[in-house]
């Protein structure tokens, strides 16, 4: 298999990944669109990156953080009013663990 083709195998193994069940035509078209993609970032491979800083950024760093101060909150009608299920003034959600 030469570099940018893939095998039905590993169209599978990704699929099997993703929780995807694919039939044959699909896998083939993922198969054709993922080999297109892998074929564009082996182009990137022959970019000459040795002087660029593996951390280099166009934009200087900056905090993106606001300032941690008191606000009130919503009201809780407001917060519940779209919950598929309340009990109490609570989300009410299925129980994760068995018991």
């Amino acid at each position: 298999m030469s570099e940018g083709e893939l095998s039905r195998a590993e169209v599978d193994h990704v699929a099997r990944l993703a929780r995807l069940a694919l039939d044959d035509a699909e896998a083939e078209r993922y198969r054709v669109q993922m080999a297109s993609i892998l074929a564009q970032f082996a182009v990137l491979n022959e970019l000459n990156l040795a002087q660029i800083p593996p951390s280099a950024g166009v934009h200087p760093l900056s905090t993106v953080m606001e300032s941690d101060e008191p606000r009130p909150s919503l009201p809780t009608a407001a917060v519940l009013a779209n919950a598929p299920a309340v009990e109490d003034a609570q989300f009410k959600v299925p129980p994760v663990f068995e018991e």
